[in-house]
């Protein structure tokens, strides 16, 4: 009885340890399918930016869209960043398109010293750029404290909700016009990581382990 228990355990084991490992190599397949998506919507031609009401979800992530109309003066909301400029902030502005409704801009980086000191244009505009999804609740280890002014990701509701702008679009779009001055536009990172080849030959490799191990206990008994 307890050669069988022992036997059963292990050959669980065993099961469990592969099972992990097909399910890695199928979010394997799933990811790379993403990464040719989003480098297929890279290549192509911007679309109009959609409405709120346009359902928005993850395959949307990236999409080029293009929006014509005016920054709400007033009203930024300073983002702490880490770029290859250094720390500092991305600065989102509400912008009032030509077609009625708000969208949340990501005009770029200024590093700290730049804070409150980069108005945007009061012209009207056409922005070109990526669009991005929401960042609710915060960064790594630190929430949005809406009071306090201090943000750590892009959340759109939360930040409307503090800016008292009303209802803006579920996405923001991150600028892609580079510039030489503050904010510096065009430095969406897209970036995927992509580890799950690793992940599948470990516990296949544990498997392996702990079959082989199983084998030689049994033979010595």
């Amino acid at each position: 009885m307890r050669r069988a228990i022992v036997t059963g355990l292990l050959l669980a084991t065993i099961t469990l340890l592969i099972g992990l490992g097909v399910w890695q190599i199928e979010r394997r397949t799933w990811k790379l399918a993403l990464i040719a998506q989003t480098e297929r919507q890279l290549r192509a031609a911007p679309v109009a930016a959609p409405p709120p009401s346009a359902p928005i979800d993850a395959d949307d992530a990236y999409k080029p869209v293009v929006a014509t109309g005016r920054y709400r003066a007033g009203t930024d909301t300073y983002v702490q960043a880490v770029t290859d400029l250094g720390g500092g902030f991305w600065v989102l502005t509400p912008f009032d398109t030509d077609r009625g409704f708000t969208v949340l801009v990501n005009r770029g980086f200024v590093p700290a010293d730049q804070r409150g000191k980069v108005a945007p244009p009061t012209a009207p505009q056409s922005i070109r750029g990526l669009l991005r999804l929401t960042e609710p609740g915060g960064g790594f280890l630190r929430s949005n404290d809406p009071a306090g002014d201090r943000w750590y990701s892009r959340d759109l509701a939360a930040i409307a909700e503090a800016r008292h702008l009303g209802r803006v679009a579920p996405y923001f779009i991150d600028a892609s016009e580079p510039r030489t001055g503050w904010p510096r536009g065009g430095m969406t990172v897209v970036r995927f990581r992509n580890s799950h080849l690793v992940y599948a030959l470990t516990w296949f490799g544990l498997a392996l382990l702990v079959a082989v191990m199983a084998w030689r206990v049994r033979r010595r008994i």
